[in-house]
């Protein structure tokens, strides 16, 4: 009997080697637990069949992530792979090519198990805007497991899969990662090729992992990172290890934020500095800024993106009395009230007369942004802040205060913003209702400097 709760990357990787179990025995156990636990969380949409067969040709473990089970985000693809992205738009499209991070990581071994729930076209928050249905948190059913990679992190919580492939627009890894208790990485724009992703946001968008340790964190990114002569927006920089000084932007901590995460923080940074870290407040004025920088910019790249689904060019198609009628009927039936409501937002911000107005000033804000992190940096080598204001709300709580929903991206939308990587890592519990939910930390670095984050997130699972 293989204890899925006690594995890591690593660990597997030794058991392969030594033969205690193989890979074929693992993705039996894998699925299992999915039959067992999916029914309630509704993490995994689609389990593939030909998985085991996969892994029974495994032999070689030199490479750490051969043999190792991954769950994918419903939106990489996958050749001859269902990818719907959870919208009834594309619940038949089956994907004609991979993605690069899927060729890398089969390349290297690993086992694609199946593919998990999201909020359609990765646009909400709580993975309450699947059309397939809401992912439930591992920790209480009753709450929402965040979004828009929710399934993915449920799956991992739930010991579904040892490790989970997401994308983060604007924090829709980390934040479903410190609702479940588990790890995720948000990595530098660039580093990890969008090749295969289906575009939300196409300068904000980047797959990265999500796992139960920082160590497999940075297996799964070392795997998938690089150069792509597919996506001509990846790049490679050289970065440090450096972590000392960790600034705090307490400016951006004073209101709206729930009294047991703030105190939670409080005592991480505590812990932290107790082993050494320096802790510096830092005051970064425009970092106030960037969730209304995201909530123009993403929404005008989302009206262009999603152009392109309307029953002729991709998708399902509604049949109407004429061509027009057609149209309407396809995008009006098959496509989520969100994704519609950022379709909405995005055309208004860049129709004529508001572009001025809006969208190009939003893009000057995005600038000062990056180049006010970019002087922080010279001074501190990561900046800490909570990766949620809240833990994980009840399903349906938000559902008639969208505002109330947006505003669950405030601490992470900044690093999507300015395009530098960040890591949401397990940092305690609260009590809420006799359920203990999970709070996460979240560390930011400059871009390129993953490295950081991996040491930072080391130093912190020894205190925490």
């Amino acid at each position: 009997m293989i204890n899925l709760n006690e594995l890591t990357i690593k660990k597997i990787n030794e058991a392969f080697k030594s033969g205690e179990f193989t890979p074929a025995d693992l993705v039996d156990a894998y699925i299992e637990q999915i039959k067992k636990e999916n029914g309630d969380i509704n993490a995994v949409l689609e389990i593939f069949n030909d998985a085991k067969e996969k892994a029974s040709r495994i032999t070689d473990f030199s490479n750490p992530m051969a043999g190792i089970p991954i769950i994918f985000k419903d939106n990489i693809l996958i050749e001859g792979k269902t990818a719907s992205a959870s919208s009834k738009i594309l619940e038949n499209y089956t994907s004609t090519y991979s993605s690069t991070a899927t060729t890398k990581l089969e390349q290297a071994g690993a086992i694609i198990l199946g593919r998990a729930n999201m909020d359609e076209f990765a646009m909400g928050a709580s993975t309450e805007n699947s059309a397939f249905g809401v992912t439930k948190n591992p920790i209480d059913i009753e709450r929402v497991s965040g979004g828009s990679s929710g399934g993915s992190a449920a799956a991992v919580a739930s010991n579904m899969a040892i490790c989970a492939l997401g994308s983060d627009t604007g924090g829709s890894i980390r934040q479903p990662s410190a609702f479940c208790g588990v790890v995720g990485l948000k990595p530098t724009y660039g580093s990890v090729s969008r090749y295969g992703l289906m575009a939300m946001a196409s300068s904000f968008d980047v797959i990265g992992p999500i796992t139960k340790t920082v160590e497999d964190a940075e297996i799964v990114f070392n795997t998938i990172k690089g150069v792509d002569e597919m996506d001509q927006t990846t790049a490679e920089g050289a970065g440090d290890s450096n972590t000392k000084k960790i600034g705090v932007p307490r400016n951006f901590l004073k209101e709206g934020v729930d009294e047991d995460v703030l105190q939670n923080f409080n005592d991480s940074l505590q812990k932290l500095e107790e082993a050494g870290h320096e802790i510096i407040d830092i005051d970064i004025p425009s970092l106030e800024y960037a969730l209304s920088v995201y909530y123009i910019l993403v929404p005008a790249e989302v009206s262009s993106n999603m152009s392109r689904y309307d029953g002729i060019k991709f998708g399902e198609r509604v049949e109407g009395e004429n061509l027009e009628d057609g149209y309407f009927k396809t995008r009006g039936q098959l496509l989520g009230e969100e994704v519609k409501r950022r379709i909405m937002l995005g055309t208004y911000v860049l129709s004529t007369g508001y572009s001025d107005e809006y969208y190009r000033n939003a893009w000057k804000a995005r600038n000062k942004i990056k180049k006010d992190l970019e002087e922080k940096f010279k001074n501190v080598d990561v900046i800490a802040l909570p990766t949620t204001p809240n833990p994980a709300n009840k399903i349906g709580e938000l559902k008639n205060d969208v505002m109330k929903a947006y505003l669950s991206d405030i601490f992470t939308v900044s690093a999507n913003v300015a395009g530098i990587p960040a890591i949401s890592i397990p940092s305690g519990e609260v009590d809420r209702e006799g359920k203990k939910l999970p709070l996460g930390i979240q560390f930011m670095a400059p871009w390129f400097n993953e490295e950081r984050l991996f040491t930072i997130g080391k130093e912190f699972e020894d205190v925490r």
